[in-house]
């Protein structure tokens, strides 16, 4: 009896045996099935290698190929200006380094307009816009919006003087010259991370020669100030002037000249005495 029940353990255990290495194998075909419809369905993405920043860096800092690394992006995602080959970022017959123009966080990808050409500094005319230029702006803790402005910022430029108008008369004005205007420095830095709420004593905007013309053209004859731009405002402002007389509600009344009516008369004397006789006038 012993003998017959080992026998029977025995061809128990080798039909669970069996039966585990079975369901193993359909196990692993069905994942196997599952991933391969699961990879050709998939998106097709086109993707393009781009190059990042390995570490976070600051403004001012030099960039040097050991900060960098090629990441493989989809194209869809890639910004403008990104670099797509060390070859581009720092080219052989240019090895001075790049200065870095805006701050970058680890993993970010280097776009052109966060840093310099090679061997230049990271000064104002590294950062203006083709064919536009630099002006300056005289700035207090009033017109300066209190020193919350940074480089980067948007600003509206306003006047403040005296016009004449039609009929001669001179009155005190303010106008909205320019809107939405972006600031570059701050009296003498370009860097983006400087401390706010200082106060300045100028404000350098970017600006088209011929609006660099009219602000200088204002600035000297009047007064300057700035109105900060929302950072998600993309409104373009009409031209706006106030002058004192709609500041204040004043309604201007028009003088209505009365025609008198016309009396002719005559003089005589009588005796001593000169009198006026009314008659009739004729034209």
């Amino acid at each position: 009896m012993r003998m017959v029940f080992g026998l029977v353990l025995l061809v128990g255990l080798g039909l669970a045996g069996f039966a585990v290495y079975m369901a193993q194998g359909f196990i692993n075909q069905t994942q196997a099935e599952l991933a391969a419809a699961r990879a050709s369905a998939a998106p097709n993405v086109p993707t393009k290698d781009i190059v990042i920043i390995t570490r976070p860096i600051n403004y001012g800092e030099r960039l040097t190929p050991e900060d960098t690394a090629l990441v493989t992006y989809p194209e869809i995602a890639i910004p403008e200006g990104a670099f797509f080959a060390f070859e581009e970022l720092f080219p052989e017959n240019n090895p001075a380094p790049r200065t870095i123009l805006r701050p970058m966080e680890k993993h970010e990808p280097i776009l052109a307009v966060k840093v310099t050409d090679p061997g230049e500094e990271a000064g104002v005319q590294s950062i203006l816009s083709k064919g536009m230029r630099a002006f300056t702006i005289r700035v207090n803790v009033q017109s300066g919006v209190s020193g919350f402005l940074a480089p980067g910022d948007l600003v509206d430029v306003l006047w403040t003087g005296t016009s004449q108008n039609d009929d001669g008369e001179r009155r005190s004005v303010t106008k909205l010259l320019r809107s939405s205007m972006k600031v570059i420095a701050i009296d003498q830095s370009i860097d983006p991370t400087r401390e706010r709420a200082r106060i300045a004593k100028t404000v350098t905007i970017e600006a088209e020669p011929v609006d660099v013309v009219s602000l200088a053209q204002a600035q000297s004859s009047g007064a300057l100030s700035l109105s900060l731009v929302g950072a998600n405002d993309n409104t373009v402002s009409d031209v706006i002037e106030i002058g004192q007389v709609e500041l204040l509600g004043i309604e201007e009344r028009e003088v209505v000249e009365v025609e008198r009516a016309r009396v002719c008369t005559i003089r005589t004397r009588r005796g001593a005495e000169v009198v006026e006789i009314p008659i009739p006038c004729r034209d």
